[in-house]
């Protein structure tokens, strides 16, 4: 079975007088249904790796196949549409848009991939309901608690039906118990066969995935988290 995620000797410079190297040329299988961290303190390298993961940023060297597609081969439009087909995003902040509903926050995320709007309504009350957010589908997004709204965001990242969800320090402004219901959300997405790639700086995080992959100083490596 291909791997969701492989990186080839891909790395990042920043060009300039004195160039930066951002993320040192690495290689890196994540395969279908793993639950992987990526830990790191600030200014490691984190954001570097989910911008070039994400889509969101081409590498300056190596191949990115991102299930089994090489993505230096496309045009930006083309990356954009694979972005949208094959990658859910879930960040810190929930992003939600305050004067829509719950559902209808989910439905939109749908409209770039021209999903008819009977079927973005039933497929956003599907994954609400798998979050357990049934009883809030009509809320206002201002009516929510942290955790719901975190939720809300987790749901419209799966209504694209993608390969691949990439969490950004997705418990980062939750309490600790609120933290602990949305890690225990994501485990029974990677439980469904769900692929999780959680980008954190928190150990505590990274304890609950299969395995964790450290970077520091822009090195990627297979160094075990304490656990």
């Amino acid at each position: 079975m291909r791997p969701v995620i492989d990186f080839k000797q891909v790395a990042l410079t920043y060009p300039g007088s004195q160039p930066v190297r951002a993320l040192q040329p690495c290689d890196l299988l994540i395969h279908r249904g793993e639950y992987v961290t990526v830990v790191g303190p600030s200014g490691s390298g984190k954001s570097t790796f989910l911008n070039i993961a994400g889509l969101l940023q081409a590498p300056s060297r190596g191949d990115y196949y991102l299930d089994g597609i090489n993505v230096a081969s496309l045009r930006e439009h083309q990356r954009a549409r694979l972005r949208a087909e094959q990658i859910g995003f879930v960040f810190q902040a929930f992003h939600l848009l305050p004067h829509r509903s719950v559902t209808e926050n989910v439905e939109l995320s749908m409209m770039y991939q021209c999903v008819p709007r009977k079927a973005r309504s039933k497929r956003a009350r599907d994954e609400l309901l798998r979050v357990g957010l049934g009883h809030r589908l009509d809320a206002s997004p201002s009516t929510l608690s942290g955790g719901e709204q975190q939720r809300t965001a987790i749901a419209r990242a799966l209504a694209g039906h993608p390969s691949l969800l990439l969490c950004d320090e997705p418990t980062g402004n939750l309490d600790s118990v609120t933290a602990d219901q949305i890690l225990d959300v994501l485990d029974g997405l990677h439980a469904s066969g769900m692929t999780v790639v959680v980008i954190t700086h928190s150990d505590e995080v990274a304890q609950r995935s299969q395995r964790s992959i450290m970077i520091r100083d822009g090195v990627l490596s297979e160094e075990a988290v304490p656990r």
